[in-house]
């Protein structure tokens, strides 16, 4: 085996952390190989030298078939060799058989990280550092190489929403594409709905201290305060649990998406369940 970093043997021990959970990092090759396999012979060499050549875009992890045969068929291989990749801990492609050097370049080129992935992945992370703007600006650079990257999408739709921009928002949302990412996205419809309302509003009754105070969170929201935003909507539930008939229940499931650190949601998730239970 050609020495490298990037090239691993794994078996049925380790496969769930060094495939599956690695994978939400870099994506992984998987090899399954035999040694009497003789197209095996010829493929791993092969894979192993665009490894290298890669210098680090993925993993290629190497899997002998005889001995790690529970592995194998919990894979569905049912010949050799089979070559699967994974990326974001899920299967994404695979092949079996012998393939030309340009068919494995480009399966591999498909799975290593693509400028637009790279931009994605830096507005994630510049996200939960509150660089907002920043972080709209890389999403933005991302869906220049996938207008559908739904991770993109809905972080864009954040960074929009957490500066008061969620009439910039609101076409995102409410043109979602169906993915995982969907079912926070509408969580977040209600929210943008809400802010949208507050803006056009003109006058306050300042006889309203609840309506005064609702308005109030949702500018707290745009102004980028969102757990005092969450403080706002909980004291608004604690005196009516139904308030502007369930909206307020609605909007604060959006705040608490907006949340980037998860033991602060689940804390939030929590207080809200034990205010509406």
């Amino acid at each position: 085996m050609m020495s490298s970093e990037h090239i691993i043997d794994v078996s049925e021990a380790n496969f769930q952390t060094e495939v599956i959970v690695y994978s939400n990092t870099l994506p992984v090759v998987v090899d399954f190989w035999a040694e009497w396999c003789q197209p095996c012979l010829m493929l791993s060499p092969m894979l192993e030298k665009l490894t290298h050549q890669a210098n680090g875009a993925f993993r290629l992890a190497k899997v002998n078939a005889d001995e790690n045969r529970n592995l194998v068929m919990q894979m569905n291989v049912h010949s050799l060799p089979t070559v699967i990749g994974f990326s974001n801990g899920q299967l994404v492609a695979e092949f079996s058989g012998l393939q030309p050097e340009s068919k494995v370049r480009d399966f591999l080129h498909s799975l290593a990280s693509s400028p637009g992935s790279i931009a994605q992945e830096k507005g994630v992370s510049l996200l939960r550092l509150g660089r907002w703007e920043d972080a709209a600006n890389a999403f933005q650079e991302a869906l220049k190489n996938d207008p559908d990257d739904s991770i993109a999408l809905l972080g864009l739709a954040k960074s929009y929403l957490v500066r008061g921009m969620e009439a910039s928002a609101l076409p995102i949302l409410r043109e979602f594409p169906a993915t995982k990412q969907y079912q926070t996205a509408e969580q977040l419809l209600p929210l943008a709905e809400a802010m949208a309302w507050q803006r056009s509003q003109q006058e306050i009754d300042d006889n309203d201290e609840m309506e005064s105070a609702y308005r109030q969170t949702l500018r707290l929201v745009g102004r980028g305060n969102i757990e005092a935003a969450a403080d706002g909507i909980l004291n608004i539930l604690n005196k009516d649990k139904n308030y502007r008939r369930g909206e307020a229940h609605q909007v604060i499931l959006g705040i608490i998406e907006l949340l980037e650190e998860e033991d602060t949601a689940r804390q939030y998730r929590n207080e809200l369940a034990g205010t509406l239970f």
